[in-house]
């Protein structure tokens, strides 16, 4: 790994001795780097608030506020911030606490300047850049250079009128940024309804899309209100619409010319007020041209085009969405958040993601429930990288789940020692409701170890 960093690499200094700050500035500032110095935590945080860095650099022991406590507000405030922890008494004990409490790396005084300069270089490679702008106005968890512009774009075009198609690869969250969209139209207050149109069999789609009439064919006992009717006023996203049968294609092109639909089964037309944003992981031109989607409903469509980058092109989140969905699962959980050690988020950044973001997710999932203490280590996320890989077929949802569900409460039994009531302990369920577990997916506890 190179120790060059780019040039506008941010870094904040905090040590209360004046003289160090002094000397640690003028090394890391010869590497390129811009400093800032602070004497105190207290005055790191406050300089926090109106000020962006990519790493901190502090010193362990400092009067009124040390540097764990330091850490800890900024693990609350700045999840995302690599911090970097230096001290004159170094010792096993120190720097073992200091990992299990997320520190990115411990270094010894006198600093040994080497060993700082390449500390640094891999706190900013794998957490990347800190972006100036925020994307509190929408889902979207990112600090990368080319999504934080697609956000610029995304607001200008809320308010208008025009037809978004968001193209990229499956798993790139292209329902998180038509809800965007959504969220920045003048039809914000009104519903976001979406459907994958690939997931839903031909001949059902048209119903769902436009509802029918009872009777209108076998099955149909009641009058169904179809989708567009349900984001009246709102937002419809029609998700993965390169797989959309082609005689359907023709009656969604009426609807964006007429602003009218017909349920299955009426004779009368019904007038419709409704934004369209639709998505597709298929090269779309390239479908025309195989006369498998028709031309004038893609330029209908594709007003503006918005291209999601797959999750390898952006590199600076991993990281940020790493540690984001695992506060997600503490959250969900009830639990203290897990952690992943430095080497273990640099395996996340250094794989390439076949399924992006989605994969990403399923990772964490994973990782955290497997992981009985505070850190995530790199040996159970390259684990579960390898599994990941060797799934060629994807699972259907339910038997993921229960795969999930098997093989961790099997994991957990491990961690107890094949005993019944301390894995219950451990999955902090009652011991009753984790035997039912058990007994669900036929594990045998005797053989377990």
């Amino acid at each position: 790994m190179s120790s060059q960093l780019p040039q506008n690499a941010r870094v904040l200094l905090v040590d209360d001795d004046a003289s160090l700050l002094k000397l640690l500035s003028i090394r890391i500032e010869s590497k390129g780097y811009q400093v800032t110095t602070c004497e105190s935590g207290i005055a790191a945080l406050q300089l926090l608030k109106s000020h962006v860095f990519d790493a901190v650099i502090t010193d362990l022991r400092m009067d009124e506020m040390d540097g764990m406590a330091l850490h800890r507000q900024l693990q609350s405030r700045y999840p995302a911030l690599p911090v970097i922890m230096m001290t004159a008494h170094g010792s096993i004990p120190d720097a073992v606490e200091a990992t299990k409490q997320g520190i990115f790396a411990f270094i010894t005084k006198p600093v040994d300047k080497d060993e700082l300069f390449d500390s640094l270089a891999k706190a900013i490679e794998i957490h990347g850049l800190s972006g100036d702008e925020q994307t509190s106005s929408s889902d979207i968890v990112t600090r990368s250079g080319t999504m934080l512009h697609l956000l610029e774009q995304v607001k200008l075009l809320g308010p208008t009128q025009v037809n978004v198609l968001i193209s990229g690869a499956s798993g790139t969250g292209k329902e998180l940024l038509a809800n965007a969209i959504h969220q920045h139209s003048h039809v914000s207050d009104g519903p976001f309804v979406a459907i994958n149109c690939g997931a839903v069999p031909g001949e059902l789609l048209e119903s769902e899309l436009f509802g029918h009439k009872k009777g209108a064919f076998t099955g149909a006992v009641k009058d169904h209100q179809g989708l567009f009717q349900q984001a009246q006023g709102g937002t419809l996203f029609l998700d993965e619409i390169g797989d959309m049968p082609l005689n359907l294609q023709v009656k969604l092109l009426r609807v964006l010319q007429e602003k009218t639909i017909r349920p299955v089964g009426f004779q009368e037309e019904i007038p419709i007020d409704v934004r369209i944003v639709s998505a597709t992981h298929k090269n779309l031109p390239d479908a025309i041209a195989n006369q498998q989607f028709r031309e004038d409903l893609y330029y209908r469509l594709n007003v503006v085009n918005l291209k999601l980058p797959a999750l390898k092109e952006r590199r600076e989140d991993i990281s940020l969405l790493a540690q984001h969905f695992s506060a997600m699962i503490a959250k969900r959980m009830g639990q203290a958040q897990k952690r992943f050690a430095s080497d273990a988020m640099h395996a996340l950044v250094r794989y390439d993601w076949p399924g992006n973001i989605r994969q990403l997710q399923n990772v964490v999932e994973q990782v955290v429930a497997l992981t009985p203490s505070e850190v995530i280590s790199v040996q159970l996320v390259e684990s579960a990288l390898n599994s990941n890989e060797s799934n060629v077929e994807p699972l259907s949802l339910n038997d993921a789940k229960k795969e999930f569900e098997r093989d961790y409460v099997i994991n957990t039994l491990k961690m107890a020692g094949g005993n019944v009531a301390e894995g219950a302990k451990l999955a902090k369920r009652n011991r009753s409701d984790f035997y039912k577990l058990i007994k669900k997916h036929n594990i045998d506890v005797d053989n377990i170890l």
